[in-house]
């Protein structure tokens, strides 16, 4: 059969009138969702009739077509009450149907991201996870992440370290087994694996996740032990800009005697954002600066971020966006005291330490939806850091991270898949480790599965293969490394269930397992402070690990004010931990102390909402943790060091006569309650900490004032906090914080004496 060019004419006439016909029986629904309260687009919320469905667009829009009838529209946000419409449509109608949601008064409702990398309410989510929000962070005028972090349940800080259920102690500034996360790429820097919390703005946060447990499955090595995750904030349909400005001044010492100053130690600050949205156009800018003469003597920090966060919007289904952050620092700083009484605040002139450092991250990312609703994300980094330090501790370092991200939603099968490809590659430069340059690379792939099993019970399940490869000299320290190469791959995995129990009732349990290798300073650095002298271990291992877990969380309700209670069991088991130890050569080294276990319990409590006229928002928790050794032998203060068994070094190094690991808190419980009324507020907290039972053996020993303060201080820190505010107009607030007010004399880690009472004075300013 021929076709002519008639007849094709003909075919195509026939064929666009059909098509002109099955169009016009459907007919098409437009419309907004936006919040009741604010009035702000919602982003991503779901639109359904029967099968079909649609999500709404950047400004919150949508539109779907429908067949002509009878149809039941249902709109669905995390965190927001569901509703719904009845409408009837005619062939060819176009109808616009606004909705306005109403956030769930519950925050067992609060949208999370971390433990699965899309959004799930906080109550079924199948790990431990914590979210603090910014408004606890600006009230308590934190000045760092790390600050607002004290508030968490759980969670210390000890010697700027993060350490999630005692899964972690102190290891000098080299490794974590917490994973820090700014908007889903991993923070920390390339070569000691640490954190710098200076450089993540607190003026721009929406919200901190942290999860408790392993999380090594999704988030790779560093993850053994949780993830913190910092979310920042985009702009909103209206322009905004916050400005805020604050005044310390740190009063005596309750001991007059440790007064080594004529003028008033202090710090000021001012910090500034702006988020505008400019058509399809988002954009972010903040900055802060502090300028800081510290309680302690001959330490200072002058130091200046500015960030940028933009996101241009080319469609519905595609964007793209490049967020970035410059950090210039001034400091110095000791690494111990001089002794304690006297001189608790002054610092041993050989510990001393100057440093310039300039850090740049810049964070281009794509996002886009492809015709069957299925996500595809990149996320990329370009982390550069020059330490430009004193006494021969200088070191550059540069990392390049790419991510692709696969997301997949089956909603008839209750099915959510992610899967992604991650790519890292460092190089790093530095006098502390031998003058020459290394190479790391780190290449994995992930896959999650989250399920809904009938309409109650959640189940989620993953698992990631990595593989780390580190280039170095092929002689370090006297020790051989075949080609200069070391070459490690592993795969982990994780399980975990929630089931809702009754409207407010979650059970939960998961296991995961965890992985860490070795950062470059762990196996090669080589330097000192002061008395204390660190040498490198190429044959250092990597750990591993897992934890479970088994938790119920209960939302409540009196009148119109809410609340949740958690209740966590916890057991984690590592192998080849590593420990910087006190090594045979009158030095510390990173080393492999074979297996520990740590089980306890975690308790958080939380609630807001009002109490009659008074609007009360609380916050803490309690947690118990039982950290030992899995070999631990008393005799090792007896044997020769080259010949010491496992659990004989233990015992050799630990400061305890008994199995406890170094540098954990027991017990340790934390409150944050304020009340407002009208425009005045009032807020107090509390922070215990029981005695550190076990530091290294040699620091009681070498360093003086240690044993002498551990000796008299056997009770823990108790400090409590207390603040006032008044809302002078709708832009306006001015705040007045008083911290440790009963001046208690404490540290977070050994030799080193924490703030005495201070009182800060913070205004900040919307416009």
């Amino acid at each position: 059969m021929k076709f002519t060019f008639t007849k094709l004419l003909t075919l195509g006439f026939l064929f666009c009138i059909s098509y002109s016909n099955l169009i016009a029986q459907n007919a098409t629904i437009t419309g907004k969702i936006t919040d009741l309260n604010t009035g702000e687009e919602l982003i991503g919320a779901t639109i359904k009739s029967g099968d079909k469905g649609v999500v709404s667009d950047f400004e919150g829009k949508y539109k779907i077509t429908l067949p002509e009838g009878k149809h039941k529209l249902i709109v669905n946000f995390v965190g927001y009450q569901s509703t719904s419409k009845e409408i009837t449509l005619k062939t060819g109608e176009t109808l616009q149907i606004d909705f306005v949601l109403e956030e769930q008064v519950t925050l067992l409702n609060t949208a999370t991201v971390t433990s699965g990398k899309y959004e799930k309410p906080l109550g079924e989510v199948t790990v431990s996870l914590e979210v603090l929000k910014p408004r606890l962070i600006n009230a308590i005028n934190s000045t760092s992440v790390s600050e607002g972090l004290g508030k968490i349940p759980g969670l210390t800080i000890v010697g700027g370290q993060a350490n999630i259920r005692g899964g972690s102690g102190w290891s000098y500034g080299a490794g974590s087994r917490v994973l820090l996360l700014v908007d889903d790429i991993p923070a920390l820097q390339a070569d000691a694996g640490r954190p710098n919390w200076s450089d993540y703005p607190v003026e721009n946060i929406d919200q901190i996740e942290i999860v408790k447990g392993a999380a090594s499955a999704l988030y790779g090595s560093s993850a053994m032990n949780g993830i913190i995750n910092i979310r920042t904030g985009y702009a909103k349909s209206k322009p905004e800009t916050k400005i805020s400005t604050f005044y310390t001044a740190y009063l005596d010492p309750k001991d007059k005697d440790k007064i080594w100053y004529d003028d008033q130690p202090f710090q000021t600050g001012l910090s500034f954002s702006h988020k505008q949205k400019i058509k399809q156009f988002d954009l972010v800018l903040s900055g802060f600066g502090i300028y800081r003469n510290s309680f302690r003597e001959d330490t200072w920090t002058r130091a200046g971020r500015l960030t940028a966060n933009l996101r241009y919007r080319f469609s519905d289904n595609l964007s793209i966006g490049l967020n970035s952050n410059f950090n210039k620092r001034s400091s110095s700083s000791y690494f111990y005291w001089k002794g304690w009484g006297t001189d608790a605040l002054r610092g041993d002139t050989t510990s001393f330490g100057t440093s310039k450092p300039t850090r740049i991250n810049i964070d281009p990312f794509l996002t886009y939806f492809d015709k069957n609703g299925n996500k595809h994300k990149v996320l990329t980094r370009l982390y550069f850091i020059d330490n430009d330090n004193d006494n021969n501790q200088s070191n550059q370092s540069q990392l390049y991270y790419g991510e692709y991200q696969f997301q997949k939603e089956v909603e008839s099968l209750g099915l959510v898949t992610t899967a992604g490809i991650v790519g890292i590659h460092t190089g790093i430069q530095a006098a502390i480790y031998g003058d020459t340059t290394y190479t790391t690379s780190n290449l994995a792939g992930y896959i999650q599965f989250d399920k809904k099993l009938g309409e109650f019970l959640n189940f989620s399940g993953g698992m990631r293969y990595e593989r780390n490869t580190i280039n170095s000299p092929a002689v370090v320290n006297g020790d051989t490394i075949p080609d200069g190469r070391t070459v490690e791959a592993k795969p982990v995995f994780r399980l975990g269930l929630n089931y809702q129990v009754a409207t407010a009732t979650y059970l939960r349990s998961s296991w995961g397992q965890g992985y860490r290798f070795p950062t470059i300073a762990e196996k090669f650095v080589a330097t000192n402070a002061g008395l204390i002298n660190v040498f490198p271990n190429p044959n250092l291992e990597s750990e591993t690990g897992w934890t479970a877990e088994i938790g119920i969380k209960q939302g409540f309700r009196i009148g119109s004010w809410n609340g949740f209670a958690d209740l966590a069991a916890f057991w984690s088991e590592y192998d080849n931990m590593m420990e910087f130890t006190f090594a045979s050569f009158a030095g510390f080294q990173s080393q492999n102390v074979g297996g520990t276990i740590i089980k306890g319990i975690d308790f958080t409590i939380g609630g807001e909402g009002k109490i009659g006229e008074i609007t009360l928002n609380v916050y803490g928790g309690y947690t118990f943790n039982d950290p030992k050794f899995k070999e631990f032998d008393e005799t090792g203060n007896d044997i020769t060091i080259d010949i010491e068994t496992e659990g004989q070094k233990n015992a050799r190094n630990s400061s305890a006569d008994h199995n406890v690991l170094k540098y954990r808190n027991r017990h340790s419980a934390k409150l944050d309650v304020e009340g407002q009324y009208k425009s005045f507020s009032l807020g107090l907290a509390g922070n215990y900490n029981s005695h550190m039972e076990a530091v290294d053996f040699v620091f009681e020993e070498a360093i003086p004032g240690i044993k002498e303060h551990r000796t008299e201080d056997t009770n823990g820190s108790r400090v409590f906090d207390i603040r006032f505010g008044y809302q002078v107009n709708e832009h306006g607030k001015i705040a007045l914080i008083v911290n440790n007010i009963f001046n208690e004399e404490y540290v977070s880690r050994p030799a080193l004496l924490e703030a005495p009472r201070n009182v800060t004075l913070r205004l900040d300013w919307t416009f």
